[in-house]
């Protein structure tokens, strides 16, 4: 089998990886709930013959492809939850669970996974070491990806270096997002409860007017972003919640506002969380109330290894040409706890063009999302390239070494 035929054998599997994307997007469970999910992966990869083990982290699934030499492993980490979102796309395929849908391309991420698996699995005789599949559960806000490091997925046997791609329906299908260092933001919340005093409305100066103290905390935040922060420097506030008041005529004694931050370098990051903190608790002071504040770190910057960026890189080029490869210029304000692994292991993170022959109508965490499921054949056949460069007796991803 030579080199260039992966892209051949990825197409001709293309209708059974869509088969298992339309299905995993037909039954979407949020995180940490995907019974239903993990079973179908876990009974498909034992039906290639891995050797499977089930429940970790409570519903993350981690297969082995052992080869006969001994060697690295290399992991492909896929993730599976669901959003809590209704559908709204009129697809035959769509959701089935009410409230609930793959709106983020995690069915395609799934997908692409099994289907490298089964590329690989006919590969073995050429390969040596191990791959290791990662089926996490609760990626969206939930931090899955720690709970499986906590479980213990990077051993037995240790990974080496991992590798994941994530669907981007804002890029060309056939074309691969790449970006060595940063290409996700971190992701912060805050969560600011302003303190007031009730009073009626016809009397508000005997009282202390929460929301009018959450408005001019919400319009002094922004100053954090528009003065205080460095315009070459990428930072993100966004405040999406607000709740407070219970009638028209009533001063409003509480209000709790949530929100988000977002950051590529760590010293903003750090400064954020102190001037987010000082800002509102000032404001609020200055007319009366009190702004508690609980701001928590969440998931880390994905930052790729510049070396596995090039393995990459050789990968999508053996099979689709220097055309494919779309360098980014700056890093995506999203986030992923794919950030996790990288912490841990060298690995790169890239996004797969699934919009079509020019982009997506709607973007990810839409209710209309409907990806392009021409990518998936694109994805399937780039894993098994990248693993089969890492893993062969050749060696040849470069003369550089490994």
């Amino acid at each position: 089998m030579n080199k260039m035929s992966l892209l051949q054998i990825a197409v001709s599997l293309e209708q059974e990886i869509i088969a298992h994307r339309r299905h995993l997007h037909q039954y979407p469970e949020l995180g940490f709930q995907e019974f239903i999910t993990s079973e179908y992966i876990a009974e498909y990869l034992e039906q290639l013959g891995l050797q499977v083990q089930r429940g970790i982290a409570g519903t993350g699934v981690v297969a082995l492809l052992k080869t006969e030499r001994p060697g690295p492993c290399i992991a492909v980490r896929a993730d599976m939850d669901a959003l809590p979102l209704q559908e709204q796309t009129g697809l035959p395929y769509a959701s089935r669970h009410e409230g609930t849908m793959h709106a983020c391309g995690h069915d395609g991420h799934m997908a692409m996974a099994l289907g490298a698996a089964r590329m690989l699995v006919g590969l073995k005789h050429e390969l040596v070491g191990t791959v290791k599949f990662i089926f996490q559960p609760a990626e969206e806000m939930l931090g899955g990806a720690q709970r499986m490091i906590d479980a213990g997925v990077l051993e037995g046997p240790r990974v080496d270096g991992m590798i994941a791609l994530h669907m981007w329906p804002d890029l060309p299908t056939g074309c691969f997002g790449v970006k060595a260092g940063t290409i996700m933001a971190s992701m912060d919340h805050v969560d600011i409860t302003i303190h007031g005093q009730a009073g009626h409305g016809a009397a508000p100066h005997q009282g202390v007017d929460a929301i009018i103290a959450a408005a001019q905390v919400l319009s002094a935040l922004q100053v954090l972003i528009s003065r205080e922060s460095d315009p070459a420097d990428a930072v993100v506030l966004s405040m999406g919640s607000i709740h407070g008041g219970s009638l028209p005529n009533i001063i409003a004694d509480q209000v709790e506002i949530r929100g988000t931050v977002r950051a590529v370098n760590a010293a903003t990051r750090q400064r954020m969380r102190t001037r987010v903190t000082e800002l509102a608790q000032a404001v609020a002071t200055g007319i009366n109330a009190q702004a508690v504040v609980r701001y928590e770190f969440g998931y880390p910057p994905t930052v790729n290894d510049a070396k596995w960026v090039h393995y990459a890189e050789v990968a999508i080029r053996e099979l689709y040409g220097e055309q494919a490869i779309h360098t980014l210029t700056h890093s995506q304000m999203t986030s992923e706890d794919m950030a996790y692994y990288l912490e841990h292991v060298p690995g790169v993170f890239l996004l797969i063009g699934a919009g079509g022959t020019d982009k997506g109508k709607f973007p990810l965490h839409h209710p209309e999302l409907a990806v392009d499921e021409k990518a998936l054949h694109y994805g399937v056949a780039y894993l098994a390239q990248f693993v089969r460069n890492y893993l062969s007796n050749t060696q040849d991803l470069s003369s550089e070494e490994r």
